[in-house]
């Protein structure tokens, strides 16, 4: 039946090595592969027969100059508005792999390919290409979106962050608990902050609190505040974050450090919007909206027993998917020019320029961490270089030097074919105690997380701290 049919992938390569490998990859992740050799052949075969994505290459002849692949582009676009389309280029060909982003596919990526992020990125852009109703017809470009809400701070055009965007729109006008998932380093406060100023709270306070840093001793007294004498120290009554969100948003970041005994506390908030302040005899009330975010897979937490269900569903009515830094590629020269003007403004420098080679070497580069890293990438660059304009070799030599003067020192040290995603977490956290000489507070700066965070993951995969809390040399 066709309703229970593979999903069929359409390779547009002239290279016969290259369609074999791809066939290959893409058979054995259970995808059908159809091998077209020119863009005649490809859109014969998309007349032909259902195709749910094509993967393109940009050039078909050594005198192209990539004219005839965002030609094929077009005309998929025009037979297939629908269709998601990811283009296949060579390093140096990444400028000409966003413009075709620009014309509209769904993304790029650079031969040679990884093998497991092709096939995240593929199936990450399928799920994506799915009719989403929630998200408007009307809202197909950032510039509509920004003549209808305040999305000021959120830097980006592609059609996934559009498409998060166009949801905060929707959802942004109610009270509905929103659960943002994405890498650490991606933009999730951004989100919540675009949430909150878009909504009918906005002239009321957000308040944010990072969960993982609140040890579980303090989590009543802080999330509920308590009254004087209620313990040894507490000399005067106290409001707490919830009291604080009143008629506001409540932003519980890292929500999935939160422990069990926790969860129950909050859970009670969630469901009738009471809480009782420590010390206290009588039951307040509070109107909040409730805006949560994780790097963790919430439903894997919940399967294994580390997070409540019930929670978890009064969590993510709306949920956002925020795309990590590598599935939108054609953002990061946009990102790159906003924040080097943030960051000379900041320091009181002149203004800043990142040459065209230069903002190509970005856009190849993976970013593990994310916008977060792309800022300490372009900050340490700016401020050792001391010239108005970054080039390559720039970004080259901050990065050497950062890694004691090996080029490519930490991407060699961090190799994760096969490895789950415990299995990866367990290997950077050991990655960077050795590059911080285990000092706790470096780690966590790196990694971005808060020291409690770093502490439970430390416990999770038995990576114990020193009596001092510091890890030995």
């Amino acid at each position: 039946m066709e309703s229970s049919r593979k999903q069929r992938i359409l390779i547009v390569d002239d290279d016969s090595a290259v369609q074999v490998s791809l066939a290959l990859l893409l058979k054995q992740s259970g995808f059908d592969a159809v091998c077209s050799d020119d863009p005649k052949q490809a859109l014969a075969a998309l007349a032909q027969q259902p195709v749910d994505l094509v993967l393109q290459d940009m050039n078909f002849s050594l005198q192209t100059s990539g004219e005839e692949g965002l030609q094929l582009l077009a005309d998929i676009k025009q037979a297939r508005p629908a269709l998601p389309v990811l283009l296949m280029t060579a390093w140096g060909s990444i400028a000409l792999a966003v413009r075709g982003v620009q014309a509209g596919a769904a993304n790029f990526f650079t031969k040679p390919w990884d093998n497991t992020q092709l096939i995240a990125l593929i199936r990450a852009t399928l799920e994506t290409a799915q009719p989403a109703p929630s998200v408007p017809q009307a809202a197909a470009s950032r510039q509509a979106l920004d003549q209808q809400f305040d999305f000021s701070g959120i830097v980006g055009e592609h059609p996934r962050l559009l498409k998060v965007l166009a949801t905060i729109g929707q959802v942004a006008a109610t009270r509905a608990p929103v659960l943002i998932l994405g890498e650490s380093g991606s933009g999730k406060e951004l989100i919540a902050d675009a949430i909150h100023r878009n909504s009918p709270r906005a002239a009321r306070p957000i308040v944010k609190i990072n969960m993982g840093a609140i040890t579980p001793s303090l989590f009543e007294s802080e999330m509920f505040g308590h009254v004087r004498g209620a313990f040894t120290d507490a000399k005067t009554d106290r409001k707490g974050h919830v009291a604080s969100a009143h008629e506001g948003t409540l932003f519980l970041d890292e929500i999935g450090e939160l422990n069990r005994s926790d969860q129950v506390k909050l859970l009670r908030v969630l469901q009738d919007q009471t809480y009782q302040p420590v010390g206290a005899s009588r039951t307040e009330r509070a109107d909040i909206r409730v805006v949560s975010a994780t790097n963790r897979e919430l439903a894997e937490l919940v399967a294994s027993g580390e997070f409540r269900e019930d929670l978890f569903y009064r969590l993510n009515l709306i949920t956002i998917r925020l795309p990590p830094l590598r599935e939108r590629r054609s953002d990061i020269a946009l990102l790159a020019r906003h924040i080097i003007g943030e960051v000379s403004a900041s320091y009181g420098l002149g203004p800043a320029t990142i040459a065209p080679q230069a903002l190509d070497w970005l856009a190849a580069q993976p970013w593990p961490g994310n916008i977060r890293q792309l800022k300490q990438t372009l900050e340490r660059t700016l401020l050792l270089v001391g010239r108005s304009e970054l080039r390559q070799a720039d970004f080259i030599a901050a990065e050497q030097n950062e890694n004691g003067g090996a080029p490519g020192a930490s991407r060699a040290t961090l190799r994760v074919d096969g490895m789950t995603l415990e299995q990866v977490e367990r290997h950077m956290i050991a990655h960077a105690l050795d590059q911080h000489q285990g000092n706790i507070s470096r780690v966590a700066k790196a990694l971005g997380l808060s020291r409690t965070a770093l502490y439970r993951r430390l416990e999770r995969h038995g990576l114990g701290a020193a009596p001092d809390g510091e890890f030995p040399s």
